[in-house]
């Protein structure tokens, strides 16, 4: 990659902030539960998980779309390139940043702390792969798990606009567990697997299975809090369960 495209690709990312800075405004003028209006520290959490649903939508139909149509991309995970992974790797990055920065300037960040672990992950890996050119597949098949992430969020949303009907939390608590399984859980074990068995120890291959296998062991902490939240409430434990104003778990 040549510095001019490295430019680019930084007005790309900073492109991104600005559109999720005014998606976060645009959040402003819409209409809130009662159960949120309410309860006023609960503002900023259902703003910024719209948000964060927007993305999910944006970014994992993209990533699945992306992939579908160049399914060759998939016997290159180290060196394969396409113009619209990059694009998204971009967007996503600006996402992130995003929502760090949201995170930080509204004083959240000892309830969201898990997020911002997640976020610096994130953009150091999106940072590295935008500035080689290298993984950029891998990145693609990572950014997957936001299919299942549309369900997560509108199970929270469900969950704090106290929706009346249980059947619509139901529905959904099952369909979440599926996607959970089909796009964030066989995407990333394939790609541990993958960065295990093939990956150079070293530099950048290194530093990526370092971040892949941290986020493995996220992933799975999340899981088990789900599996306990809407499968086995009486196995509950400590604050993962509560549901306390102003805090932005990934699970709770």
């Amino acid at each position: 990659m040549g510095p001019g495209w490295r430019t680019a690709s930084a007005a790309l990312v900073c492109g991104s902030v600005a559109i999720f800075a005014g998606l976060r405004r645009a959040a402003l003028a819409l209409p809130r539960p009662d159960a949120v209006r309410s309860r006023p520290g609960r503002a900023w959490r259902w703003r910024n998980l719209l948000v964060s649903f927007a993305h999910s939508v944006l970014a994992g139909l993209w990533a699945l779309f992306s992939l579908w149509h160049s399914p060759q991309l998939l016997s290159n995970i180290q060196d394969g390139y396409s113009v619209s992974g990059h694009l998204l790797v971009c967007f996503s990055s600006g996402y992130f940043i995003h929502d760090s920065l949201d995170i930080i300037f509204n004083h959240q960040s000892r309830s969201s702390w898990e997020y911002l672990v997640h976020h610096a992950m994130a953009i150091s890996a999106f940072v590295s792969l935008i500035i080689t050119g290298r993984f950029l597949v891998a990145a693609m098949l990572l950014l997957l798990v936001e299919v299942s992430n549309i369900f997560l969020t509108v199970r929270m949303l469900l969950k704090m606009s106290n929706v009346p009907s249980p059947a619509l939390y139901e529905a959904n608590k099952y369909v979440n567990l599926a996607m959970y399984f089909i796009f964030r859980l066989a995407p990333q074990s394939y790609l541990t697997w993958y960065f295990l068995r093939h990956v150079e120890v070293q530099g950048q291959g290194a530093f990526l299975t370092a971040n892949l296998l941290l986020l493995d062991a996220m992933i799975l902490m999340y899981f088990s809090r789900l599996l306990r939240s809407d499968f086995f409430p009486s196995l509950r434990t400590g604050s993962a369960g509560r549901d306390v104003d102003g805090e932005k778990f990934l699970i709770d």
